[in-house]
């Protein structure tokens, strides 16, 4: 059966979905059979983000309202082929609940390792949509105190839920501001939001699937804490101008 993996935020624009699609892109690396599920009803553009958008025929509303079946809206990716894609890019006139996008998901879980949800930001309906569905969380924050903040929401409503575990993803770091004091550590973050953190993203120029360097040793990294269970906390400068910097520093 698979493991069910709500990926949320408090805010929009600290990276949820690439953090979403590059972790599934990373699982299927390592041999997993995977599902990237766009829940955000509102921007649904997580097959945009892994490049299949054009490849989709049914989305995840066609599968609720019977006009195909579950595995008819799956979309294989072309150069990953363990990993597919659940869109959402049709809107329904009826309301969609938890149950019913639950019952979809539960059909394809047991040919399935992983299926990950990508969840609206902040704590509406579709938050609780999406959260409903899984098993455990991740939380992907930014080291800026508004995202903090809006974070924070989203941990607290996260407890009121019975999730087998909740990580902390802190996307955009850049090594250079925290060591300045001008950002927190992300361990900071992790203590003021009371979850436990599962990996640091290095702020980088690229941000999707065979980017260079630290950004995607991070995505690896998180991938490898979902099959192995060993959490990545490191991170790096950003950029080739960063790192001239410290040099000369030296």
């Amino acid at each position: 059966m698979a493991k069910k993996i709500v990926v949320t935020s408090g805010k929009g624009g600290v990276g949820k979905t690439t953090v979403t699609a590059n972790l599934g892109v990373q699982l299927a690396k390592n041999g997993c059979r995977v599902i990237v599920c766009d829940l955000d009803f509102g921007l649904n553009n997580i097959d945009v983000v892994l490049g299949v958008e054009n490849l989709a025929t049914f989305d995840v509303v066609d599968a609720v309202e019977g006009r195909c079946r579950p595995k008819q809206a799956l979309v294989r990716h072309p150069r990953y082929p363990t990993l597919y894609s659940l869109a959402s890019n049709r809107i329904s006139e009826r309301y969609i609940s938890p149950q019913a996008v639950r019952l979809i998901l539960d059909s394809l879980s047991p040919q399935f390792d992983f299926i990950l949800i990508d969840c609206p930001a902040g704590i509406d309906e579709g938050f609780h949509r999406a959260v409903a569905c899984a098993e455990e969380a991740l939380l992907v924050t930014t080291p800026h105190i508004s995202a903090m903040r809006d974070a924070a929401r989203v941990a607290d409503m996260l407890k009121s839920y019975r999730l087998q575990r909740v990580g902390l993803v802190v996307n955009m770091v850049r090594g250079d501001l925290v060591r300045k004091g001008e950002l927190l550590r992300p361990e900071e973050i992790s203590e003021t939001l009371h979850v436990p953190l599962a990996c640091v993203v290095p702020e980088e120029d690229k941000i999707f699937l065979d980017n260079v360097a630290d950004r995607y040793r991070a995505f690896r990294s998180l991938a490898e804490f979902y099959v192995c269970g060993k959490p990545n906390t490191e991170f790096r400068r950003k950029s080739f101008f960063g790192g001239l910097l410290c040099a000369l520093r030296r």
